[in-house]
């Protein structure tokens, strides 16, 4: 059976992965109810998703994960923060679309 322990456990493999790939320090994940977006990530570096994201299929994982560990190293959404994006995650305007 699969339980949102389960599932949580899951999303933060997957942040793990994913700070891998970006090259950057494996943050501090909370996971709780938001209801305005899917994550965030704070100016100290704490990485925020939303409990629905376990939810998701995990290319829209993928997606808002990848978007919040590069406010890692980027703070906005300018030209060198979507080319990293499309880099790594190149259907991201897809997924960003599709919810």
């Amino acid at each position: 059976m699969v339980t949102i322990d389960n599932r949580r456990d899951a999303v933060r493999k997957r942040v793990e992965h994913w700070a891998c790939v970006l090259s950057v320090p494996m943050p501090r994940v909370r996971i709780r109810h938001m209801t305005r977006k899917w994550g965030s990530c704070s100016t100290s570096g704490i990485i925020t998703l939303s409990d629905d994201l376990t939810d998701q299929d995990t290319g829209f994982q993928d997606f808002v994960i990848a978007h919040e560990l590069l406010h890692l190293r980027l703070p906005n959404h300018g030209k060198l923060f979507k080319a990293l994006l499309a880099a790594h995650v190149p259907d991201w305007r897809e997924q960003n679309i599709a919810r």
